[in-house]
């Protein structure tokens, strides 16, 4: 199973059409994004290189916050989390 293919999974649907008012981690951390904000190509790649072991959503979720934090800001143009989440869900809204 490919990587883009375990976030739709823990998103809980195959296709962003399915569920239009939740949307996938997929399609808001895409590659155009990840490759304009970081050093990745991929949100897959960012979170290897944190070495975060992620199977489930939860394991999404049970991430402490400081130390994505910390990944965030060392491996991207955006100081936490919370900067990155907001603007890749701005401009995904905006196209």
């Amino acid at each position: 199973m490919s990587f883009e293919d375990l976030l739709k999974e823990l998103q809980g649907q195959k296709t962003i059409q399915e569920d239009p008012d939740h949307v996938s981690l997929e399609a808001l951390f895409n590659g155009a994004f990840m490759s304009k904000h970081s050093n990745w190509n991929s949100f897959g790649e960012f979170l290897e290189k944190g070495n975060f072991q992620v199977q489930t959503r939860e394991d999404i979720k049970d991430i402490p916050d400081e130390l994505f934090d910390r990944h965030v800001a060392r491996e991207t143009k955006f100081d936490n989390w919370q900067s990155m989440l907001d603007t890749a869900t701005s401009e995904y809204s905006a196209k």
